[in-house]
């Protein structure tokens, strides 16, 4: 008797303390819905300002699925604070569905948030090298010149690694001038002339667009690896109030009503 009852006592612990955890994660679920909403839509921005710089249509597809992983996590918070009050088979199984589905996503942007982040650096080189060489002074409206003039005033950087690299792409009738996009913010006189160069920006526009695509990339990777870590503790609290209790329905043996009912 004394045994049968330890272990009831001890699974009844072990399930409240599932049905608490699984509440606070329905919580933590809603809030890192925000969060992977928050760097889908930055990387979505991102390669849609720069997508004359990023040819490949797919490279977005990381922030598109941070968007979709998003958009699960609100039932799946739901579902768990559900759970949590009033367990429902049904409930249970839809939420272990919905776990699935999200680590498979997870997976999914961890892999190509990485990947992306490696591969990319010299397609950004040879995109940048490319407009920083077909940039035409004497025409405001090339293509190659407004691309190349947005990135230098939107990142406040010049050239491809620094201002030199406008010497080498320079023409004959241009030979000590870079554009004006490479000016400082507060040098407001400044005509891009090189016998002032404090008065231009210092860092190259290849490290400042890689430094944003990284963190972009790594701010997906890792909020992918802090929820699926979540998400494990959420699936195997929810296994413990899914698995059936033998030695608790066994305690009806020490009854005195089973005794009397199976007396004969």
């Amino acid at each position: 008797m004394g045994l049968p009852s330890l272990w009831c006592y001890e699974d009844a612990y072990r399930r409240s303390f599932a049905r608490s955890v699984l509440r606070f994660l329905g919580f933590i679920f809603w809030g890192t819905a925000v969060v992977h909403m928050y760097g889908g839509v930055s990387a979505i921005l991102m390669f849609k300002n720069y997508r004359y710089l990023f040819q490949e249509a797919y490279l977005s597809l990381p922030g598109w699925l941070a968007l979709v992983t998003a958009l699960t996590l609100l039932p799946t918070g739901v579902l768990a604070v559900s759970i949590s009050v009033k367990s429902s088979r049904n409930q249970q199984g839809t939420f272990m569905c919905l776990l699935l589905l999200l680590l498979c996503l997870e997976m999914s942007s961890i892999a190509l948030a990485r990947s992306y982040c490696v591969r990319t650096a010299s397609q950004l080189e040879s995109a940048i090298s490319y407009l920083v060489h077909q940039h035409n002074w004497t025409c405001s409206q090339d293509p190659g010149s407004s691309a190349v003039d947005v990135i230098q005033r939107k990142l406040h950087c010049c050239g491809v690694h620094n201002y030199t690299d406008w010497l080498k792409a320079s023409s004959l009738h241009h030979p000590t001038c870079v554009p004006e996009s490479c000016c400082k913010e507060k040098h407001s006189l400044c005509r891009g002339d090189l016998g002032h160069v404090e008065q231009l920006s210092e860092e190259g526009c290849l490290k400042k667009l890689e430094d944003q695509l990284c963190f972009s990339m790594l701010y997906i990777f890792w909020s992918c690896i802090v929820l699926s870590i979540l998400e494990l503790l959420a699936a195997v609290s929810n296994c413990i109030l899914m698995r059936r209790q033998p030695f608790c329905e066994l305690c009806i043996l020490d009854s005195y009503v089973f005794s009397q009912h199976y007396r004969y």
